[in-house]
C-alpha cells in the first residue's frame, strides 16, 4: 500500500500530519516539537503515552513533556535538557521523506531535525544535532518513547558462553541512585529483561544497557526499536546505548548515539528503526516467550536470543 502524507488536527493541535502505511500510522505535532506523539495501528492504540492535561497545549512557563517520543541530546542536566519546545517545527515533504526542523533552542544553541520515512513496514528515523554555537559543545543523539501505561519492556541478555571458553565481560548494566534491583517490576530473566510499566508503584526506576534492539509489549501490540552498535565508540552514562525509564502513566525506551564533541555549526547523526506487530501474543514464561518473540525477530532480520 502507498504512503500517505496528510495534515490533521489531533489531541488539540490544530497542525499535526499522519503518515502512514494503511498498516500502522504516526501523527506529530508541527505546532510544537518534534514529536511523534501517535503510533498506532490505524483505528488501533496508541502506544505513546499521552498528558493529558498538557496536550494541544502551545505555550507555558516550563517545560512539558506532552507524551509521545521526543528527541533530546545527553547527558541529561537540567535546565538545558528541559529547554521547552513550543515553537512550530517546519516540515518537507520529498521523496516519500518527512523531514522536521526545530529553530535553535536558545537555553544551548543547538538545533535538531529529525527525518521519518516508512517503507516495506520498516519506520526509520533520522536524528541530526547541530551545534549553532560559536563554541563546541559534547552531547550525543538521545531518542525518547514514552510508552503508554501497563506494559512490559524486553531487553535482550547477551549470548550465554560457558566459563572459561570466554573470560571478558559481555556488557554493563547501569544503575542510577533510586534504581532498586529488587523491585518487583523487573524480571531477571536468563536470556531476557522484562521490566513491566505498573502505576501501582509510585517509585521511579531507570537502568541501562548496550543492546542493538529492546521492545514494548502493550496488550497484543509489539513495539520494536533498533540501532546500531559503533564499535570502540564513546557512550554517554557509563556506556549505554539503551535506557529505561518508569513512573506511574508510562515507560521510556530510549536510545542514545556516541558522545561527540561536536564543532561550532557540525552535525551528528544517530538512526532508528521501528517495527509495530500487530497480533504479537506474547506469554509471560521466558522460555515460550522468547520462541514467540523470535519468530517476529527473525521475520524482521533482527538478532534472535538463544535459549
Amino acid at each position: 500500500m502507498s504512503l500517505s502524507l496528510e495534515k490533521v488536527a489531533y489531541g488539540g493541535w490544530d497542525n499535526c500530519l499522519r503518515l502512514s502505511d494503511g498498516n500502522m500510522e504516526l501523527i506529530i505535532t508541527v505546532d510544537v516539537g518534534p514529536r511523534v506523539i501517535r503510533l498506532g495501528i490505524p483505528g488501533g492504540q496508541n502506544l505513546f503515552k499521552e498528558n493529558d492535561d498538557e496536550m494541544g497545549k502551545t505555550s507555558g512557563t516550563k517545560w512539558m513533556a506532552f507524551g509521545g517520543h521526543r528527541f533530546w541530546h545527553a547527558p541529561e542536566v537540567f535546565p538545558r535538557s528541559y529547554a521547552p519546545d513550543f515553537d512550530p517545527v517546519e516540515y518537507m515533504w520529498e521523496d516519500e521523506v518527512l523531514k522536521l526542523v526545530q529553530k535553535t533552542e536558545p537555553e544551548n544553541g543547538i538545533q535538531k531535525e529529525i527525518e521519518i520515512s516508512m517503507r516495506d513496514g520498516t519506520i526509520q528515523l533520522t536524528y541530526r544535532l547541530i551545534n549553532r554555537n560559536v563554541w563546541a559543545v559534547e552531547l550525543a543523539p538521545w531518542c525518547l518513547s514514552v510508552m503508554a501505561a501497563g506494559g512490559r519492556a524486553l531487553v535482550p541478555q547477551e549470548e550465554f558462553i560457558p566459563h572459561p571458553d570466554v573470560l571478558l565481560p559481555a556488557r554493563s548494566l547501569v544503575l542510577w541512585h533510586f534504581s532498586r534491583m529488587n523491585d518487583p517490576r523487573f524480571t531477571w530473566g536468563d536470556r531476557l529483561i522484562q521490566f513491566r510499566q505498573d502505576s501501582t508503584f509510585e517509585s521511579k526506576q531507570k537502568f541501562g544497557v548496550h543492546t542493538r534492539w529492546a521492545a514494548y509489549a502493550l496488550g497484543n501490540d509489539l513495539f520494536i526499536k533498533s540501532t546500531s552498535l559503533i564499535p570502540d565508540a564513546a557512550y554517554p552514562d557509563m556506556g549505554c546505548n539503551f535506557e529505561f525509564f518508569t513512573m506511574p502513566g508510562f515507560l521510556e525506551v530510549e536510545s542514545l548515539g556516541p558522545l561527540v564533541k561536536l564543532e561550532p555549526n557540525a552535525v551528528t547523526e544517530h538512526v532508528e528503526r521501528w517495527w509495530l506487530v500487530p497480533n504479537a501474543d506474547l506469554p509471560k514464561d521466558e522460555v515460550p516467550l522468547i520462541s514467540a518473540l523470535n519468530l517476529h525477530l527473525k521475520h524482521l532480520g533482527l538478532r534472535t536470543i538463544k535459549i
